[in-house]
């Protein structure tokens, strides 16, 4: 009888230790219950450091917005041997809008089949033109490049000109339509 009156005490102590987690009331690992009147919640242990687990992404204050930029011509200019009419737009909202613009303004100038050559946003442009071969040039068309920086897109678009050196090409054009930051406030 002894032995079973030593195995009580030590059910009882093992039923005792599994209840031990309700304690939290239901509350993850680093949260404690809080709440009243039929209402119920957890929050977590202050200075605990732990927790859910989960972080809280910040909050944006705004964003990124693309712009655009393009390059028109009149493709017929050369054909009737006149100063080639060109239309520019830069920092844009929209491809269309830079477009658009670009073309209004080769028509203002003077053009009569004026197209888009090219488009580009968030970045940079540069148009080097070589020297006409009545002034000592190489002649030929136009080079157009965008980079990341107007000093980069320059040095390449002179670069792809003039492989020979930079005295036989000039920069006719250079721009650039960075994306701009637009705060929610």
């Amino acid at each position: 009888m002894s032995g079973e009156l030593m195995r009580a005490p030590l059910i009882l102590l093992l039923l005792l230790a599994s209840f031990g987690a309700l304690a939290e009331g239901g509350c993850p690992p680093g949260q404690y219950p809080i709440g009243g009147q039929g209402v119920q919640g957890c929050a977590p242990i202050p200075g605990s450091g732990s927790g859910s687990g989960e972080s809280v992404a910040p909050r944006p204050t705004g964003k990124w917005e693309t712009r655009w930029g393009a390059l028109a011509e009149d493709a017929s200019a050369n054909e009737r041997g006149v100063v080639v009419a060109t239309g520019v737009a830069e920092s844009r909202k929209s491809k269309g809008e830079a477009s658009r613009i670009a073309l209004e303004q080769c028509r203002s100038g003077g053009g009569l089949k004026c197209k888009v050559l090219t488009t580009y946003y968030n970045q940079c442009i540069a148009v080097v033109d070589p020297k006409p071969k009545s002034q000592g040039g190489s002649g030929g068309r136009s080079v157009i490049y965008t980079a990341k920086s107007a000093d980069i897109a320059t040095a390449e678009a002179m670069k792809r000109c003039s492989p020979d050196g930079a005295d036989a090409c000039s920069i006719i054009y250079s721009a650039c339509s960075m994306s701009e930051f637009r705060s929610f406030r």
